[in-house]
């Protein structure tokens, strides 16, 4: 993928496909690249949206676009008793996660699925997580309605994500350091300079805090929001009224 094949920002028709296959030709260095760029920092982000997700010991838990399953991963090892399934629209990705699962003596299930057309029943999930791939959505809106389809009544979402840094000093630092820097680490080791310019592309053109909370509440979610990392990321934590 050159950097004119990257995909589009935003909500856009034609999106998914391209998505799709950046991160099918990342999906082998995906899990480096996100310790190297986050240093570090997302492990903390992760296990704060787990046991926010995790809190009232749902039975089965849904982690959508769950890439190579680390989020999946970290789910069920904080909480064995839970039947954790991920899914991702990236059969690559979802190849590595079974080989980590493997590896760990994990259970969990990884099938292939699109966020926006689940094939899960209705009511069929006490919790569902979202960790860093909602921005990658075509239909931020079609997103919720998913979540909120599958999820059962009192039932629990949290999405993890990159807000758009903010216009003080250090949301400007942040932005030159994933404008800038990112993309030539991520091009360096991936080898695939177009994905790592699309991440901070996405996140930009990702709403804020605030919007993402309305659209939430749009979705019939009672919601609520905080930052992390000084703003880096946010957590969102909705529940099913």
């Amino acid at each position: 993928m050159n950097q004119a094949e990257k995909p589009p920002v935003g909500e856009v028709e034609g999106k998914a496909e391209r998505v799709q296959q950046m991160f099918a030709a990342i999906s082998g260095r995906y899990d480096l690249l996100n310790r190297v760029l986050s240093l570090g920092v997302d492990q903390s982000w992760r296990r704060e949206a787990a046991h926010a997700a995790l809190a009232r010991a749902p039975r089965r838990v849904l982690d959508v676009a769950t890439g190579t399953a680390d989020f999946a991963l970290g789910l069920k090892h904080l909480s064995p008793q839970s039947e954790v399934i991920g899914c991702d629209f990236v059969p690559q990705m979802l190849e590595i996660g079974r080989h980590k699962a493997r590896q760990q003596h994990l259970d969990i299930a990884l099938e292939q699925e699109d966020a926006l057309n689940l094939s899960y029943p209705n009511s069929s999930f006490q919790a569902l997580t979202c960790a860093f791939g909602f921005r990658n959505f075509a239909d931020y809106a079609r997103g919720l309605e998913e979540f909120y389809r599958v999820l059962s009544p009192g039932g629990r979402v949290v999405i993890l994500e990159f807000p758009p840094p903010r216009a003080d000093a250090l949301g400007q630092l942040y932005r030159l350091y994933f404008e800038q820097v990112l993309p030539k680490i991520g091009g360096l080791v991936s080898g695939n300079a177009a994905a790592y310019s699309y991440l901070p592309e996405s996140v930009a053109a990702f709403p804020p805090p605030e919007q993402l909370k309305t659209l939430m509440e749009t979705a019939g979610f009672r919601t609520r929001y905080r930052l992390l990392s000084f703003g880096i990321a946010a957590l969102h934590v909705g529940v099913k009224t």
